[in-house]
């Protein structure tokens, strides 16, 4: 082959042999000369499928090229004008991004000149006289890009190993959170069984001792109205807390079903209110209502009703012993049921906690409850289709906003502004 000459070029430049789509696993080489047939000749001996050839006349374009590109080798021409091969060199071991990359230099200068020597000072790998030996060029890069690929092979694989031991840090943490749940879960259960269970218990045991001293009395009409009332209490109580275990359990199983018919939001609502009336006096509160007319929609009725009563429960829990408002209106093709309560109100950072499972605030003043009411009333709003928001200021109360969309309901609407 013969011997390339070194001859004067005028302005440096840097660009790709061809304008190729680059693929991430294309392996990236760079050759600098300051002549373009050297160029060419050698981007021709090193060129394959698996591989991208950057070329640079300048030691200047080099750099701008390393800068942008990891390059698995570096091919310099040891004589070029400006910036030689070992001032270039120089510069690509005195930088951290470029430190790294395997120079091979290429000179038509004789041996006498021991340009060797000063070549492997600088960092070189390997250093090449012209005229190039073919093979020996093509089996030296190679070696070069087959030990890239394996770097980037290596690379990918400790990625995946870090990737797989976040995600299983992560199932590991989502486990200790699902077995504390299960835990707190449990002892929340426990305890809110223990009242209404030893309540019965006791009253059973209290029977049983008049009955054994033949105390009559002791069911007399009146009195045996009472006790059954308060059993009715207890066991509804029990009954409401395993409605909310099952219903959570179908939620999170995605096999909560819906069963739509029409309905009176309006009337419904009138007897919600109605039936929680005592629940209310016993809460030292009092339930209003603003529902004129009727608003009749395909929703379940069972469902909402559930909504609802959690909704009212929540406010006499936490509504400080104050009246309870609830209004129900018609917007943007929507049934909007509103329940405000006068109590201490939801601090911003709370406001969306309270509806995820087992969440409650305000566990210094109320105690009962699983923290399911919320949960579950916002899930069966979305299982309509619908929202459940609240809006609260400390102080001064929260209102709670059921929308359920008309536009799908097949809605009649007498009486209610809509």
């Amino acid at each position: 082959m013969a011997q390339f000459k070194a001859e004067p070029m005028a302005e440096s430049i840097a660009e790709p042999i061809a304008e190729l789509i680059i693929e991430p696993a294309r392996i990236k080489l760079l050759i600098v000369d300051d002549l373009p047939e050297n160029l060419l000749a050698l981007s021709k001996i090193i060129e394959q499928d698996d591989r991208i050839v950057y070329q640079a006349r300048s030691g200047e374009a080099a750099l701008a090229l390393l800068l942008e590109h990891e390059f698995a080798l570096a091919i310099l021409d040891v004589m070029m004008p400006g910036m030689d091969g070992f001032e270039l060199a120089e510069l690509m071991r005195g930088t951290e991004r470029t430190r790294t990359i395997p120079i091979v230099f290429v000179s038509a200068a004789g041996k006498e000149l021991n340009h060797a020597f000063k070549g492997y000072e600088t960092g070189a790998v390997d250093f090449l006289y012209k005229p190039l030996d073919i093979a020996a060029v093509q089996s030296k890069v190679n070696v070069f890009v087959a030990m890239r690929r394996q770097q980037n092979d290596m690379a990918r694989q400790v990625e995946a190993l870090e990737k797989s031991r976040c995600e299983l840090q992560v199932m590991k943490d989502e486990l200790r959170y699902s077995l504390q749940l299960r835990d707190d879960f449990m002892s929340m259960v426990a305890h809110e069984l223990r009242t209404p269970l030893n309540t019965l218990l006791l009253e059973t045991q209290l029977r049983g001792m008049h009955l054994d001293r033949g105390n009559t009395e002791a069911f007399a009409p009146d009195q045996l109205r009472r006790m059954v009332a308060r059993d009715g209490r207890q066991i509804k109580s029990m009954i409401r807390l395993i409605h909310d275990m099952v219903d959570v359990s179908r939620i999170r199983s995605g096999k909560l079903s819906i069963r739509a018919a029409e309905m009176d939001l309006s009337v419904l609502l009138h007897q919600v209110v109605s039936d929680l009336g005592p629940q209310a006096d016993v809460a030292g509160s009092r339930i209003t209502l603003q529902a004129s007319g009727s608003l009749c929609g395909n929703w379940d009725d069972f469902r909402v009703e559930q909504i609802i009563i959690n909704l009212l429960t929540n406010a006499l829990r936490y509504g400080a012993r104050k009246p309870i408002d609830v209004g129900l209106s018609c917007e943007s093709g929507q049934a909007v049921v509103t329940v405000r309560d006068h109590g201490d109100g939801i601090a911003l950072e709370d406001q969306q906690r309270i509806f995820a499972p087992f969440e409650r605030v305000g566990m210094n003043t109320v105690r009962e409850g699983l923290g399911l009411g919320l949960y579950i009333a916002r899930q069966l709003a979305e299982a309509h289709g619908g929202t459940l928001e609240v809006t609260s200021t400390v102080g001064d109360g929260s209102v709670f906003v059921l929308r359920l969309p008309l536009e799908t309901s097949g809605a009649r609407v007498s009486g209610v502004d809509c």
